[in-house]
C-alpha cells in the first residue's frame, strides 16, 4: 500500500472501526466533529501532557523494559502517529505504552486497542523488531499499568482498515454502514446519515 496524498492517524482508524460514513463524512465532505470544544477533551490532553514530562529517566523494570524513548512520532507510507513511550524490552522486542487520563474499569476500550496496534505496526516498521504487546497507563487510577497482547490478527486488520479507509477518500465512496442501532444513535452525523 502507498499514497502520496494521504497519511492516516490512528483515530482515522477509530473512526473508521465505528462506522465506515464516520470516514466518508470526516474526511470525505470535511464535516468536522468539533472535539475541540469538549471541556474534559482538552483538560485531558493538558494533564496527559503533563505526565509525559515526569519522571522521563524511569525505566519499568517490573516489566522487564531496559530502554524508553519518549514522545516518539513515527510514520510510514501510510500511517503516522505519535506515542507517548515505545519501550525497549529484554527480549528483544519493542512495545508501546500510552498514557490516558481515565480510569481503569476491568477492561480496555476499543478505541484504546487500536491504538497501540496501529502503533504496533509503526514501530514493527521503523524500528524493524517484533511487538507482541503493550501497555496502557490509566491515570485516574493510581497509574496503573495494563497489558495489551497483540496478536498478528489485530496488526492485519489496521493495515486492511489503511486500504480501505484510503480507498473511500481518494475515490469518494460512500460506504454501507456497519454499526449498530445504538453507535447510530450516539452518532454526531446521525441526522444526515442515510441508512
Amino acid at each position: 500500500m502507498n499514497t502520496d496524498s494521504f497519511s492516516l492517524t490512528p483515530s482515522h482508524i477509530i473512526e473508521y472501526l465505528f462506522c465506515p460514513r464516520f470516514t466518508y463524512f470526516m474526511h470525505v465532505l470535511d464535516i468536522p466533529q468539533f472535539e475541540e470544544n469538549n471541556f474534559k477533551v482538552m483538560l485531558g490532553r493538558n494533564l496527559h501532557n503533563d505526565k509525559l514530562n515526569t519522571n522521563k529517566s524511569y525505566i519499568r523494570k517490573k516489566i522487564n523494559a531496559t530502554a524508553k524513548h519518549i514522545d516518539v512520532y513515527l510514520s510510514n507510507n501510510y500511517l503516522r502517529g505519535r506515542m507517548d513511550e515505545v519501550l525497549e524490552l529484554e527480549d528483544g522486542t519493542f512495545a508501546p505504552l500510552d498514557y490516558k487520563f481515565a480510569e481503569y474499569k476491568d477492561h480496555i476500550f476499543k478505541t484504546y486497542l487500536t491504538q497501540i496496534y496501529c502503533y504496533a505496526v509503526l514501530i514493527e516498521e521503523n524500528y524493524n523488531v517484533k511487538v507482541n504487546k503493550g501497555f496502557v497507563v490509566y491515570i485516574r487510577s493510581n497509574n496503573k499499568l495494563v497489558t495489551v497482547d497483540i496478536p498478528v490478527e489485530a496488526k492485519e486488520t489496521i493495515l486492511k482498515s489503511c486500504t480501505e479507509i484510503i480507498n473511500i477518500i481518494e475515490n469518494n465512496i460512500y460506504p454501507s454502514v456497519k454499526a449498530s442501532q445504538i453507535k447510530c444513535y450516539n452518532c454526531i452525523y446521525r441526522n444526515i446519515c442515510s441508512k
